[in-house]
This record gives C-alpha cells, structure tokens and sequence, in this order.
C-alpha cells in the first residue's frame, strides 16, 4: 500500500510539474513543444507502430490486438521550456478498451525515462485510472515494455517521462 501511494505521489509530482511548465511556454512556442495526434489502434494480431517526435526526441507505440474493431486513441508529446524532458502519453479518451493486447512497447528516443505507468483502464464517467499490476510490464531506460506471461491483455493507457541529454551538455 505504501508503495502504491509513493509512486502516486510521484505520478501526481509529475503531472503537476509538466503542467506547470507547460503553462509557462508562449503559445508560439507551445505549438513546437506539444503535439496531440489521433490515430487507430486496429485489432487483428498484427504488430502495428504509431510514432510522433517533437525535436530530436520521439516516443513509438507498438502493439498487437486481438477482437473488437479499431479504436480511436491519442497519443501527446511534449518538451519541458529547458529541453530537459520529454513526455509521451498515449491513451484511450473514452476510457477502457475493449480490445485485448498481446503485446505493445512505448520507445522514447534520445531520453532515459525516470517515470512511466501503464493503465487497464483510464479515468472519466466518475471513474478514476485503473494502474496495471508492477509485474505486468517493465521500465527500461528507454521502453515501457509488457512482461510475457504476467500481462493481462488490457492496456487503455500507457504515460512515460524521460530526462533528455540535453541537461547533460
């Protein structure tokens, strides 16, 4: 229990950190920081990638889906004002999905990530996110990857934040 409020403290520190800075970034800048994009999450077993960068710094979603239709997901991207992190969220905005994963892996290139999460099931309708169980995937310095044999097939979001190299110049 006191691990699960710790890493919801830290999530919480997090969010609150991103939407600070970003809410210091002229609207100019904003535009060049930050991308929201749609895209289709597409059941049928087949290995899909959908990639978005902002910079020099990209965050893939691969996966592969079984049942159901194709679902609409967005996926966010975005850069701190120092350059120093780079976030990535991709999710389902109607909440829990319905299709059953059999795989997938979040890459954020030219970052080392300090924080991520993956949910069975997002917040809205009076609901709030359902987080995976730690053993169902794995954080490595640069992927967020689902652990074969413990993953229990449901994913409606995936967050991961990476420190850039950029503070390390």
């Amino acid at each position: 229990m006191a691990a699960e409020l710790t890493c919801r403290v830290v999530a919480m520190t997090w969010m609150f950190l991103l939407v600070s800075v970003s809410s210091l970034v002229p609207a100019a800048a904003s535009a060049e920081r930050t991308k929201t994009v749609e895209f289709n999450v597409k059941p049928g077993g087949v290995v899909h990638t959908f990639t978005e960068r902002v910079r020099d710094y990209e965050c893939s979603f691969t996966y592969a889906s079984q049942g159901g239709t194709n679902e609409q997901w967005l996926m966010s991207v975005g850069l701190s004002d120092e350059d120093t992190l780079f976030s990535c969220s991709v999710w389902r905005p109607q909440g829990k999905s319905y299709l059953f994963f059999t795989q997938f892996k979040a890459e954020l290139k030219g970052t080392k990530i300090e924080y991520a999460n993956a949910y069975s099931q997002t917040a809205g309708a009076g609901q709030s996110d359902v987080p995976l169980r730690p053993e169902e995937f794995t954080i490595g310095d640069s992927t967020v990857t689902h652990n074969d044999g413990k993953f229990n097939a449901q994913l409606s979001k995936l967050t991961a934040i990476g420190r850039t190299r950029h503070d390390e110049l």
